[in-house]
């Protein structure tokens, strides 16, 4: 592709991105949509903030969820605080969310960073559960195996707008999701996104021209606990309850295979296997009980056949679909022929299991 028609294109996205949000409601106005809709933009920056560990920075964490999470019950904690205010305040409360996560990412972060590769994977996964377990430790904070209940109507409406309707929640996490994406985007631009590019890439080069690969390492863990903080705030909005779920290994194993799935070698591959995953897991689980499973082998098909995920698979499909031979769209029919045979052995053995 020339450059020039390559600048065009990316200079298009960014508004095709915010019509898009602007119109989804327009196609999908069910209020069972709007509710999936909104898990996929919350769903969506936490994906992005992950990426920026993975993808960006080289650093594979399995405590990410300990970020929003925390964030997540900061803000509930708020909201409670905030009751009998004007709507307005429930605007700024994703940006205290951030400064939550920021805050908690600066505590762990500080242990987490001093290492690299399984050594930070290792610490990231110890903290998690610190965390997890200390749950039910502190009820008062936490709430205990209840959680933490609060409302998104605070108070006065504010230019006739309360946030009660799911419509109203909608586009308050379309906007941040945006910023968010915007700010995550403009950072890779910066210098010190393309610094945490080459720490990734080879930390004792970065060493040598004069950076310090863990100061690299620690304000980009910094700084996406921030935006995994506003991911959690606009959570916490969305269901009106936190719980310990919130800050589990699941959850952060679940934004873990999002974002892989999605693919990391892509800015907005995140954002796909954000969709795809909720979907799977908000949509699919109502028609079969295996949708794990569909969702595991899909990562499986992905680590062997497309490690640059759905998105990798996408530019190339669609970069170079003039060069596909008969033989590779053979290849194809073929693969969606096995697959719809072994979706139907599947969900064969579990109407079996469930009649017996």
């Amino acid at each position: 592709m020339p450059v020039a028609l390559s600048s065009w294109l990316g200079k298009l996205l960014w508004p095709a991105f915010a019509l898009l949000l602007l119109g989804a409601p327009l196609l999908f106005a069910q209020s069972a949509a709007l509710s999936i809709l909104s898990q996929c933009g919350c769903m969506m920056i936490l994906a992005l903030s992950f990426n920026m560990l993975l993808g960006q920075s080289g650093m594979l964490s399995f405590g990410h969820a300990v970020y929003s999470g925390l964030a997540a019950f900061a803000s509930a904690h708020l909201m409670n605080r905030l009751a009998g205010s004007s709507a307005a305040a429930l605007l700024l409360v994703p940006l205290a969310g951030g400064v939550a996560g920021m805050l908690a990412g600066a505590v762990f972060g500080y242990v987490t960073t001093r290492r690299a590769g399984n050594a930070l994977s290792m610490i990231s996964l110890a903290l998690v559960e610190l965390v997890a377990a200390a749950v039910l430790m502190f009820p008062a904070w936490f709430g205990g195996e209840s959680g933490v209940s609060t409302d998104r109507v605070l108070g006065a409406p504010f230019l006739g707008i309360d946030f009660s309707s799911q419509l109203q929640v909608y586009y308050l996490i379309a906007f941040w999701l945006f910023i968010c994406a915007a700010a995550m985007y403009g950072l890779t631009q910066t210098p010190l996104g393309r610094i945490a590019n080459a720490v990734r890439d080879n930390p004792q080069r970065a060493a040598f021209i004069g950076y310090d690969p863990r100061r690299v390492r620690y304000l980009m863990f910094m700084l996406s606990a921030f935006f995994a903080g506003i991911g959690g705030a606009l959570t916490a909005i969305n269901f009106e309850i936190v719980s310990a779920e919130n800050l589990s290994l699941l959850r952060s194993a679940q934004i873990l295979l999002f974002t892989f799935i999605g693919g990391i070698g892509y800015f907005f591959g995140p954002m796909i296997g954000a969709i795809t995953g909720v979907l799977f897991s908000s949509l699919l689980s109502a028609y079969t009980r295996g949708w794990q499973l569909y969702l595991g082998l899909l990562f499986v098909l992905i680590v062997l056949f497309a490690p640059g995920g759905i998105a990798g698979a996408c530019v190339k499909l669609f970069g170079g679909w003039r060069l596909i031979t008969a033989r590779a769209w053979l290849r194809l029919a073929t693969g969606l022929l096995i697959a719809g045979a072994v979706v139907f052995l599947i969900e064969m053995l579990y109407r079996r299991a469930a009649v017996l």
